[in-house]
């Protein structure tokens, strides 16, 4: 049954009405039907079957006024079956007690209803059969427009196809739409709950990852960078010194991205996205790669904009790697370009921009023949991986732009 009452709104004890057509469908529908009906009580009235007189021109004007309602028939289906009744019984009452006083005579043979009272009893059946009042009124029109105490075939047969054939097509069409919304609600929750099965799965193979990365990875790089610093102590030349020092060094720098990565995997994609990290830190430092740019002949113009105080550090690291990765494509494939980097943080996101020009020379192939070839794919889902995106596509002046839009924070559980 559609709803038909008015909805509830965040103000209290404020109700507002719904409106009268949801869909252009529901609006045509309606609309439909009234025309057809004033179409054929324009061509009753031109039949010369009504009379020019005062009574006449009230019979139709009632009909017409009743075949207009029609359009609200959707929201007070029992209101406007009720008045289509009423107006009957006044029909009824009018030719048996003051015959021709106010309305014309009516052939005995017709049945005493208006031309609205079939569209009116497809409504009640259709919107509000489960309300005993429906068929009350229903059957209600059917006396009174057969007129069974003054038996006659054609008014009974008339008031048959006027009225009880469109109720039960009413009831039938509206079974049916009940059944079809039934089914397409049970099809949505199935859905859902294949969905949350899905997610229920995938949260769960994050979760086993991230515990064989721990048994396996992490242990086994502790015990490599506790080697290193060992090895440090106990070295004699500083040249081992150094080499052990750094080899620490980079552990630790693995250790960490480590645990991010394994914070990340345990963490539910769907949590609370404002829940705290204590870790949260300042933008990883990217002068280093300008220089190191720069000083093989690679111009970058960096520009920082907003504040990088609510980082996550794995969102720092996220945005370095790909800076890392676009100069270093832009030394291979775009020799003699000149590259800018572009940070921009904002209150949730953080929004980098590597772009370089169209190379002048031809790049190295050895240079070029040197990597992968799957960098940015690397890159792509890495930044997946930290609910961010990335797009990467050539420019019309033969420039190149990696483009990344990432959250500024990405909760983490550490283990």
């Amino acid at each position: 049954m559609e709803n038909l009452e008015g909805r509830v709104t965040p103000s209290r004890d404020l109700r507002t009405r719904p409106a009268l057509w949801r869909t252009k469908r529901e609006l045509v529908l309606d609309i439909l039907p009234v025309a057809v009906l004033l179409v054929l009580s324009v061509l009753f009235i031109a039949s010369g079957d009504v009379p020019d007189d005062a009574q006449g021109v009230l019979d139709r004007f009632v009909d017409v006024a009743l075949i207009l309602l029609l359009l609200v028939r959707r929201r007070w289906p029992i209101a406007l079956m009720a008045l289509m009744t009423a107006v009957s019984v006044v029909m009824l009452a009018l030719n048996y007690l003051v015959p021709g006083a106010v309305l014309p005579v009516y052939d005995e043979i017709n049945p005493w209803l208006p031309l609205a009272t079939a569209v009116a009893a497809y409504t009640v059946a259709a919107y509000a059969p489960h309300r005993p009042v429906s068929w009350v009124l229903v059957v209600a029109a059917l006396v009174v427009g057969g007129r069974p105490w003054d038996p006659v075939v054609n008014a009974i047969s008339g008031v048959v196809l006027l009225t009880a054939v469109p109720a039960l097509l009413g009831l039938y069409l509206g079974v049916r739409r009940r059944l079809e919304q039934a089914l397409r609600d049970r099809a949505e929750r199935a859905e859902r709950e294949q969905h949350l099965r899905a997610e229920t799965a995938r949260a769960e193979e994050r979760a086993r990852l991230a515990s064989e990365m721990h048994d396996v990875v992490s242990h086994r790089v502790s015990l490599m960078v506790l080697q290193a610093g060992a090895l440090g102590v106990t070295a004699r030349d500083e040249a081992t010194k150094a080499a052990a020092e750094e080899l620490r060094a980079a552990g630790c720098q693995a250790l960490d991205e480590l645990r991010d990565l394994l914070g990340v995997l345990r963490t539910d994609p769907g949590g609370d996205e404002h829940e705290q990290d204590e870790r949260n830190g300042t933008m990883l430092d990217l002068s280093g790669l300008v220089e190191e740019s720069e000083s093989v002949g690679v111009p970058v113009d960096l520009v920082e904009e907003g504040n990088a105080a609510r980082v996550s550090p794995v969102v720092a690291r996220t945005a370095y790697r790909i800076v890392r990765e676009a100069l270093t494509n832009v030394r291979k494939h775009a020799t003699g370009a000149d590259a800018h980097v572009h940070l921009r943080y904002g209150g949730d996101r953080v929004r980098l921009s590597v772009r370089n020009s169209a190379p002048t020379d031809e790049p190295d192939a050895e240079l070029v023949a040197s990597g992968s070839g799957t960098g940015l794919l690397g890159l792509r889902q890495r930044v997946e991986l930290v609910g961010g995106t990335i797009d990467a596509h050539p420019e019309t002046d033969g420039g190149f732009t990696v483009d990344a839009i990432l959250s500024a924070y990405v909760p983490t559980r550490e283990g």
